[in-house]
């Protein structure tokens, strides 16, 4: 079974522009999900791939990946896919540590996330002066959540 263990935090600075080493644009798309887990479809700089993670709260989720033409993903996109996301992945790395750094387009414009992947819930690791909050436990910062309830249409002070 796969597994995904990722903390998510807002960012308190660009200092994480100067330490990015490359940078991908991505657009996906949900093609369901429910109560137990979401199907999405990504493209990003010549590859495509299905992706199934389950709908559990927190840093912890089962998560399955497979590859798929990507002919077929932009086909899925186009017709099937419901809510999608467009970003630009920035990969940054720190201390032997790499944060991806989502920055949001279109409806969600203005939203920028870091993300990091460990191996254990619970691995130290060391943070930046440009990391701010941790937002792992608040969906709405999940890349589905931020398809359906968009960033340009929270209140602030949400």
């Amino acid at each position: 079974m796969g597994r995904e263990i990722e903390r998510k935090f807002l960012l308190a600075g660009d200092g994480w522009r100067e330490q990015a080493h490359r940078s991908c644009y991505m657009r996906q798309g949900y093609l369901c999900g429910n109560e137990r887990a979401s199907i999405r479809v990504r493209v990003e700089s010549g590859a495509a791939n299905l992706n199934i993670k389950s709908a559990t709260l927190g840093v912890e989720r089962d998560e399955y990946q497979y590859p798929v033409p990507e002919a077929e993903a932009h086909a899925m996109l186009d017709t099937l896919a419901g809510a999608q996301v467009e970003k630009t992945r920035h990969w940054v790395d720190h201390h032997g540590w790499v944060f991806e750094v989502d920055e949001f387009h279109g409806a969600n414009a203005g939203l920028i996330v870091a993300e990091l992947e460990l191996d254990d819930a619970d691995a130290e690791f060391p943070r930046p002066e440009w990391l701010g909050d941790e937002v792992s436990h608040d969906p709405r910062y999940y890349n589905t959540e931020l398809a359906r309830h968009p960033y340009s249409e929270w209140e602030r002070g949400e």
